[in-house]
């Protein structure tokens, strides 16, 4: 089973290329998906959030918007919550991994915002970043509620310049031209990538050396 890592920028399309790849037959593995569910009632967070950041829970229901302000400008804040919500998104994610090379499924996608600032493209087979202009990038976030300027220069802190994730990524697809071309890049990478071989286990488990002797390289390969 191969592995591909997801991720780009904030308001970069990766939504999108993940629900054009779910389309195109690949399960794939939401992270900021999975958060929101273990911020919803009965979601698995909840308790520890509660205990974290008293007054953010009613009724056994976060109150995301401002869990978020609560965290913006505090870096300690939001360690403790990432402290809280990692673990257990890791978690789902083995059971993903784990799910899907039971049904000998060829390729997966692991849709992670800050896959290269963690090095987390060491526990995938290839990495694939999404792309956009700036003033595509631009237009997008701020057409979301309540992102302001210093909002987005905040996560952007927090985020690899897209250049460098260009730089270090196996394939890049420019989101900016539109559903249908975003589509062809992505048909490309998947039909490339089924052919390769992976390495059939929770990549958690490989260690760092080997990873790096085995893992290939498709630069040459970019659609």
């Amino acid at each position: 089973m191969v592995i591909l890592g997801l991720t780009g920028s904030i308001a970069m399309g990766k939504t999108t290329a993940a629900g054009l790849l779910r389309r195109l037959g690949v399960p794939v593995f939401e992270a900021d998906r999975e958060v929101h569910a273990l911020l919803a009632r009965g979601g698995a967070a909840v308790p520890m959030v509660a205990a974290e950041f008293p007054g953010l829970v009613t009724d056994g229901v976060v109150d995301r918007s401002a869990l978020g302000q609560r965290v913006f400008a505090d870096a300690q804040a939001l360690a403790d919550l990432e402290a809280i919500l990692h673990p257990l998104v890791r978690r789902s994610e083995q059971r993903f991994l784990r799910a899907a090379a039971l049904r000998r499924v060829p390729l997966v996608v692991l849709d992670i915002p800050l896959l290269l600032e963690t090095g987390g493209e060491r526990a995938v087979d290839a990495t694939l970043v999404v792309s956009a202009p700036a003033f595509i990038q631009e237009s997008r976030v701020f057409g979301r509620p309540g992102m302001t300027p210093e909002r987005l220069q905040a996560v952007l802190g927090r985020q690899m310049a897209d250049v460098e994730k260009r730089r270090r990524a196996d394939f890049v697809v420019p989101t900016g031209m539109g559903r249908r071309e975003t589509l062809r890049r992505l048909k490309g990478i998947v039909t490339l990538m089924r052919r390769q071989r992976g390495r059939n286990s929770p990549p958690s488990r490989w260690p760092r050396e080997r990873h790096a002797r085995s893992r290939p390289r498709y630069r040459d390969h970019r659609p």
